[in-house]
This record gives structure tokens, C-alpha cells and sequence, in this order.
């Protein structure tokens, strides 16, 4: 069932209301069978003449009241007779007012009956469809975050951090300092005494910090009974620490007033209520900008990071729990089963998702300690048994490797204390002890088995966020990372960068117990790359698990990166459901192809000519000038006035940007049988003899033979009356692609695409709707833009024959159009089709059209744009084969 069909039904529910059948109706609106109602009514379950109830074992408890709705739901919640029987929802209703409690996530609703088609949503794990719901960030993390910017910003402005050595010292210092203000907050070490030591024990002017903070982190690094016999009693009250974190002895930035302040002010902060997370966070505030761009990093935020453990591991382990819940036995052996769970991020950075996995893990573990308790009547004394020891991690930056191992302790430390106020005891804090097993180096060249082995038993997650990188911003080592990972595949080098990582996941976990989900930039679900590399992953042992649909993603670290993102989860091939994400709604799915579409595995390639029987496409015509055919509208109209013999050889240049913003450029455009006369003229044949010279300078080849006709375009297309121009790239907000006709005198220009006199229905082909889907799932993206490719977009986009009577319907819909954006010629195609300003009757007109191209492919409407994309892969796959 979709989304639309239940709002529909749900509107007919309203216009026909019925007070003895509403819940019934409810029911059905969500797809609940007419079988099932029908053996609903009389039954023991159904008291709505008697009480007024209705119960649906693990659907919903109904209740008819007449008055005080708030106060009987909040007694229906707990109540024994209503919790037995596991319904979903509970539902009040006097017939205006509706209140609705949702069992799992504990939301509520309280509405206008009537106004229940607005919150459809509500009710959708009804027709089985979870809404995905995740937590807030912390404001205690972005404060901290923006505090620690101040300080490094600070310390910038006195210091030099120029070496390799000085800007890893500058990353460790503030790597302890993290750890002091958390110890500090957290009883492992006294109430605030990290923070009071600077404010009584250096001078006002900070001069003596940096001696001062070399002196305690040595004391952190000894022993009590190891320390000098006359260490002064207030640092002989720090603790010894260990572990690695102050072993080695390393330059402590100068301090100013105001850094000194500063560096107090953060000690004052509610270091408790901090994530390690915050760890990811804090490297994006302190590491230059230009470092992390070329990492190809970005910290993930913890409600994305739940985006990727969640469906990857966490709900099964959750619904295991669930149904272990009244059996002791079982949920001992869940508790083994979570003691053989690996957690491995092979571009884990500061750790951000192994601390939310190792986290999440030990909440599901405490649950399950109580469960076991409540069942025994009586306390145990069982300790924690998920260590870090079971979280692996490669990092390649060597600070970002460190944090990874300090913050995997202090989540680790965080969950004792989180134990000790659920169970009384916990173990000890200091010294520290292993952080994980995290690797310092290039996961691309690494043995991912050597870092996380595969042992019997094992169960292994493998999760990241890796950097993603497309083929042009690859530095030279990234390029031979790709060439070692990636050289059985044919084409390797168009990857982006993240395929190292989807290639060797899937190879890793072929044929043993473990699964893989990455983050990754759309494009790599889009275009050139699903043919490229998902052909080679999706086999006959590999298949997509779970998948999000492209969706924008923001965090909340300093140098905020915003990009548009999908989440793929792998597995071996299962009778398992699969699960896709639109818009945070979950949907069981047969199968999830490449495209991140509920569809078979299909791969779309390049091919040289349409499937369909269209037209061919051309691309727009290629320069190759340095500029000399290029006239700006100024210049031309300097030229005019000046050299007016020119006007037989200058035409109307159109590219994207020029028709869609209506500005004009122009070019020279000479044939071979009038190049005597053109040459004739000085500043033609000044551009001209340019042109030949870049040519010859050229490395390309075919640059060089260009030089023997340097008058011309690489190519000279042109129509004979008509033709339609394709701009390459044109914006995701946009409903349809803004295409239109040009006349014969206009020459568009690469890399625009062209159709050159067609009919015209074609262009009431690609200016529908259902070409708009289908570009928008082969084809490339340039961001989250669509690029118009015709090997891609136009020559694999399935249409049927149609009859003439068909081509002249949609003709006189193409005119229709045209006379709509002719209504208000005063604007550009740009303004006409921004989707927020768009004409209603130009709106009209595409819609008009939109109903009679589908009706090409069948008299049925389409429900969905899914539906309309199933029907489109269905019927490409139906003709390649024939074609085969």
C-alpha cells in the first residue's frame, strides 16, 4: 500500500463518516483486509455495542468516551486488560476529538477527527510502515565544540604550528585536555580539580601554563609510589593515568589572559552530559579546512549514525530481545550473542560510530540484565561483558587514530557509570586499559581480515561514513589506492573514491555471518558508476539489505558540511526482508536494485543509440577556441558597428545558461564554402589563425588535426528549421526539465544536447514527468542536480510505439505549453520553472501532458513516482533482452 492510497482512502473515510463503522474504516484505510474486519465484528474482541471497544491483538486498543479523553488514555496506557493483549495503539475518541498513543515510540496524538488525513503518518506501522524517528543532537556538544574552536583559534594567534611535529603536538594537547575536563566531571578524578589547579596554580597572564601543564602531564604519566618525594600535594592528588594518553612528552602551546580564561571558561562546562562524539566534532574545529577537504572526511552526527546501526544490527537484535522477553534462557543467550559481535569501521575517524554502536550495545545489554532480574525475582551479579576489545576501526590520519582510542575509553567509562546506577557496581576507571583495536593506516591498502579476523562464531558489522571523493578530486596516491583495490573492475577509474570501501566490505563479507552499510554521496547510486561497480557486487552472493534514498544531511560541527548523501546496506543473499527508506518512512521491499529502487537488479549503461523508436540526440557543438569564435553581446555589437561585413558569419550561441536566463552570446559560424569570403575580413582571420595555433599547441591528438580546418567547430551541427535544445544540468527543485526550440540561425554549444528537426511530440516526450524520474535515476548528478547525458538519459529511456492519433495528441499538449510560456514571455525559463513560481496554467498544461504520455504506457494512472520508476525498469529490461 502507498502513501497516497491511504491518504485517498482516508478522505473518503472523512467525506463518508460514519461513527458506528469509523474504526473499522481506520482499519481498512491502512490495508487491513476486508476478511479480517468481517471476522473482527461480533467477535470476543469486538465490544462496541457493550463498551464501546474494539481490541486488534498487536494493533490497537479502541475506546468510545464521552469525556475525559485525556485522563482515560493515560489510564488505558498501563492498565492490564488493555497492555495484554500488545496493541500498538490506543485510540480515544468522543467523535471530534481523537487522542492516539503509540506504544513503541511513545508519541502521541491529540487532533480533530476530521483532521485526520494530516496525520497520516501516525498511523502508518499500521500497514506496515515504520516512520523512522532519532534523537536531537546535544546542545552540551555544540557548545563544547564552539568552545574548543575559541580556544585553538587562541592559541593560533600566538603560536606557530607549522611542522608536522608542532601541529601533532597542538592535536595531543588538546586531545588530553578533553580527557581532563571529562575526568573531571565524571569521578575519575576529584570534582574540578583540573580546572581549579589552572585557576590557583598559574599566573594571571597564562605565562606559566604551558610549564605548568608539562609538569602535571608527567605526574599523569607516573605511578604514586614512582614520583619524586618532593611533588607539591596538590598534584600529588591527580591520579595516575596510563594508558598511553601522556606517555610521551611533547611542546605545550604558549597561553595569553585570554586564552588562559578561556581555557577555564571550557573547564566550567557540563563535561558529563558530553558524547565522545563530540571528539568527531572537535577535529573538524581544530584540523585547517583544507587538510580535512582532502581526506575527504565528514563528521557524521549521532541521529545519522543511528540511520546506519539501527536497520544494519540494533532493530534485529531489539525484536530478539522482544521476543526472548518472557524467557530467562533466551535472553542468556542473547547476552552470549552479543559477546560475539565484532564492530568494524575501516574509516572510523574519531570513532564516531563505533562509540554510538558500543554504546547503543551495552543499553541493549543493561536491558536485558534487568529483564533477567525481574524474571529471577532477585539481584544477580553479573558484570558487563561487551568489551572494547570487540570494536575495530582503521584510521589513516594519526591524531584522528588517537581520538578514535581515547573517546572509545571514555564511552566505555560513560556506560560503567550509566551500570553503576542500574546495578550498584561496575569496574574500575583507572589505569586506562585498551581503547579498541584501532589501526593507524590506508584501509584501501590494508588486509581488512588481518585488522578484524573472521573467527568461527563471529558476528560481524562492518559501518562507516568513508570518505567519498568522485575521480576528479582523487590526489595522486588516492588514484593508486583505487588501482590497487579496484583494478579487476573495467572502467576502475570513474569510481569515486568510497567504491575501495564497497568493493572490499562485499568481498569481506562473503559466506560468513557479517554485514556491511556505509554512508555515501548519492552519486554513487547514480549514472556511470551503477554499471561500473554494482555490477560487479550485486551477484549471485551479494545483495542490498536495506538502503536510504538520497536525503540532505547536516551536522553540528564548526565548518558545517551539508551534502547529499545515501545509506547502503550489503549482506549474503537471504530470505530475510529487505527494507527501504523514503523520507524516513521504512517500506518492506522485494528487492532493492542499485538505483535504491524497489526493482530487479538492472544495470543501465551506456549505449550509442535509443532503445526506444526516437530520434537520435547529438551533442551541441564543440569549440575548441580558446575563446576566438566567442563574441559576449557587447562585443558584438562593437563588432557591428565597426565591421559590419562581418554579420553573414556571426550566429546566436546558446548554451544552458543562456536560455535559460534569456542572455545571449554569439560565434563565429563560417562553411567550408564561404571561408575565401570570411577570411577576407582582418579580425576574422586574426581569430581564425588563434584558433589554428591553440590547435597545434595542443596535447590532444585530435586537437592537432583540428588545426586543419580551424574556421570550424569541432563539429558543425546545425537544423534545417528546428531544433530542441537539452541544457546538460538543470536544478533538482524543478519539476520538469526546461527544454525549448530553437530556430535554424541559433547553434547550441557543448556540452548541451540537441535533437536537430524532430517531430514534435518528442519534445512533449522529454518535457514529461515520468522522463523527468527516469533521468533522475540513471542518470548523473552534478550535486544533487540532474545532468542530461543522451548515452545515459535519452537513449535508455524505454517508450512504446505509439499510433499517430497518439503523436498528434500529444503535439497539440506540446503547443499548449508553448502558448503558456508565450503568456508570459517578460520571463525567463528559469523563473517559469522555478517550482515555487511556476504559472498554474503552465502547471496545467505539463499536467495535461503528463496524463497522456503515461497513457502511452498503459490506460491505468500511476499511483507513484516508485511505480512509475518499477514500470520503467520493467520495461527496459523487457527490451534489452528483446534486443539481445
Amino acid at each position: 500500500m502507498t502513501i497516497i492510497e491511504i491518504e485517498n482512502n482516508l478522505n473518503t473515510l472523512i467525506s463518508n463518516f460514519n461513527k458506528e463503522t469509523f474504526i473499522f474504516d481506520l482499519l481498512l484505510a491502512y490495508g487491513t483486509p476486508k476478511s479480517t474486519i468481517k471476522r473482527l465484528v461480533g467477535s470476543d474482541h469486538d465490544k462496541l455495542a457493550s463498551n464501546g471497544e474494539l481490541i486488534v491483538r498487536k494493533k490497537l486498543f479502541f475506546k468510545i468516551a464521552n469525556e475525559n479523553l485525556h485522563s482515560m488514555i493515560d489510564e488505558l496506557k498501563t492498565q492490564k486488560e488493555v497492555t495484554k493483549h500488545s496493541p500498538r495503539f490506543i485510540l480515544v475518541t468522543d467523535f471530534e476529538t481523537l487522542l492516539a498513543y503509540d506504544t513503541k515510540t511513545s508519541d502521541s496524538l491529540d487532533t480533530e477527527l476530521l483532521n485526520i488525513v494530516n496525520h497520516y503518518d501516525f498511523f502508518l506501522p499500521l500497514a506496515g510502515m515504520e516512520k523512522a524517528n532519532f534523537q536531537d543532537e546535544n546542545p552540551a556538544d555544540v557548545k563544547a565544540s564552539l568552545k574548543m574552536a575559541k580556544l585553538y583559534d587562541e592559541l593560533q594567534k600566538n603560536n606557530h604550528f607549522e611542522s608536522k611535529e608542532d601541529i601533532h603536538s597542538l592535536n595531543v594537547f588538546l586531545t588530553r585536555l578533553l580527557f581532563c575536563y571529562f575526568a573531571e566531571d565524571t569521578n575519575i578524578f576529584p570534582d574540578n580539580i583540573f580546572t581549579s589547579s589552572i585557576s590557583s596554580h598559574t599566573s594571571f597572564d597564562g605565562s606559566d601554563v604551558d610549564s605548568y601543564m608539562q609538569r602535571l602531564f608527567k605526574i599523569f604519566n607516573t605511578p604514586q609510589d614512582q614520583r619524586e618525594i618532593n611533588t607539591p600535594e596538590y598534584l600529588q592528588k591527580f591520579p595516575y593515568v596510563n594508558g598511553g594518553l601522556f606517555r610521551d612528552v611533547l611542546k605545550v602551546p604558549t597561553f595569553t589572559t585570554k586564552s588562559r580564561n578561556i581555557l577555564i571558561e571550557i573547564g566550567q562546562l557540563q563535561w558529563s552530559q558530553i558524547n565522545p562524539d563530540i571528539f568527531g566534532s572537535m577535529i573538524q574545529a581544530v584540523v585547517s579546512p583544507s587538510h580535512r577537504g582532502n581526506m575527504g572526511m565528514h563528521y557524521t552526527s549521532v541521529p545519522n549514525i543511528m540511520k546506519v546501526i539501527e536497520p544494519l544490527f540494533l532493530d534485529e537484535l531489539y525484536l530478539e530481545f522482544e521476543k526472548a522477553y518472557e524467557n530467562k534462557s533466551k535472553l542468556q543467550s542473547l547476552l552470549n550473542r552479543l559477546t560475539k559481535i565484532k564492530i568494524f569501521d575501516p574509516a572510523c575517524g574519531s570513532g564516531n560510530f563505533l562509540i554510538i554502536a558500543y554504546k547503543k550495545l551495552r543499553e541493549l545489554e543493561m536491558s536485558i540484565l534487568k529483564r533477567i532480574d525481574s524474571l529471577s525475582g532477585q539481584m544477580s551479579f553479573a558484570f558487563s561483558e561487551i568489551k572494547l576489545t570487540q570494536f575495530y576501526g582503521i584510521e589513516l590520519d594519526d591524531f584522528a587514530h588517537e581520538v578514535a582510542i581515547l573517546s572509545l575509553w571514555l564511552a566505555e567509562h560513560q556506560m560503567n557509570l550509566e551500570f553503576y546506577k542500574a546495578f550498584g557496581r561496575t569496574s574500575p576507571s583507572l589505569p586506562l586499559q585498551n581503547g579498541g583495536n584501532i589501526v593507524h593506516g590506508n584501509a584501501t591498502r590494508l588486509e581488512w581480515e588481518e585488522v578484524c579476523p573472521k573467527n568461527v562464531g563471529d558476528e560481524i558489522y562492518i559501518l562507516g561514513n568513508p570518505p567519498y571523493l568522485g575521480f576528479k578530486m582523487q590526489n595522486k596516491e588516492q588514484k593508486e589506492d583505487i588501482q590497487i583495490t579496484l583494478n579487476k573492475i573495467n572502467n576502475y577509474k570513474k569510481l569515486d573514491y568510497i567504491a575501495c570501501w564497497f568493493y572490499k566490505g562485499s568481498e569481506y563479507i562473503k559466506k560468513v555471518n557479517a554485514k556491511v552499510a556505509f554512508v555515501s554521496t548519492n552519486s554513487i547510486s547514480q549514472g556511470e558508476q551503477i554499471g561500473i561497480l554494482w555490477s560487479q557486487i550485486l551477484n549471485e552472493a551479494i545483495e542490498i539489505d536495506f538502503a536510504y534514498q538520497s536525503f540532505k544531511w547536516q551536522n553540528n560541527a564548526k565548518s558545517n558540511a551539508a551534502v547529499i548523501v545515501v545509506i547502503i546496506g550489503l549482506r549474503n543473499i537471504s530470505i530475510k526482508p529487505k527494507y527501504l527508506y523514503l523520507a524516513n518512512i521504512k517500506h518492506e521491499v522485494k528487492n532493492i536494485n542499485a538505483y535504491l529502487v524497489n526493482s530487479n537488479n538492472i544495470f543501465v549503461q551506456k549505449i550509442s543509440k535509443p532503445i526506444s523508436n526516437i530520434p537520435k540526440m547529438q551533442l551541441g557543438n564543440m569549440p575548441k577556441d580558446d575563446g576566438n569564435f566567442i563574441f559576449s553581446d557587447i562585443e558584438k555589437k562593437e563588432l557591428f558597428n565597426t565591421n559590419i561585413e562581418c554579420k553573414p558569419f556571426i550566429r546566436k550561441l546558446m548554451g544552458a545558461y543562456e536560455f535559460l536566463n534569456g542572455s545571449q552570446r554569439w560565434c563565429l559560424w563560417i562553411k567550408d564554402n564561404n571561408i575565401n569570403q570570411a577570411l577576407e575580413i582582418p579580425l576574422i582571420r586574426d581569430r581564425v589563425m588563434k584558433v589554428k595555433e591553440f590547435r597545434l599547441a595542443s596535447t590532444d591528438k585530435s586537437a592537432n588535426e583540428m588545426a586543419k580546418t580551424p574556421h570550424k567547430f569541432r563539429e558543425q551541427h546545425e537544423a534545417k528549421e528546428i531544433s530542441i535544445i537539452i541544457p546538460t544540468v538543470t536544478s533538482e527543485r524543478r519539476e520538469y526539465i526546461p527544454m525549448g526550440y530553437l530556430d535554424k540561425e541559433s547553434i547550441v554549444v557543448a556540452p548541451n544536447n540537441v535533437l536537430y528537426d524532430p517531430e514534435p511530440y518528442i519534445f512533449g516526450l522529454l518535457s514529461s514527468r515520468i522522463h523527468v524520474i527516469w533521468v533522475k535515476a540513471v542518470g548523473g548528478k552534478l550535486k544533487s542536480d540532474y545532468r542530461y547525458s543522451s548515452v545515459l538519459c535519452y537513449n535508455t529511456f524505454p517508450f512504446p510505439n505509439i499510433s499517430q492519433k497518439q503523436k498528434d495528441e500529444i503535439t497539440e499538449l506540446v503547443f499548449a505549453i508553448l502558448d503558456e510560456r508565450e503568456k508570459h514571455s517578460q520571463k525567463t525559463l528559469a523563473q517559469l520553472y522555478d517550482p515555487d513560481k511556476m504559472p498554474e496554467g503552465l502547471k496545467k498544461a505539463h499536467h495535461n501532458l503528463d496524463i497522456a504520455i503515461e497513457q502511452c504506457y498503459r490506460s491505468k494512472p500511476f499511483e507513484s513516482d516508485e511505480e512509475r520508476l518499477e514500470y520503467l525498469f520493467k520495461m527496459y529490461e523487457e527490451m534489452v533482452a528483446k534486443e539481445k
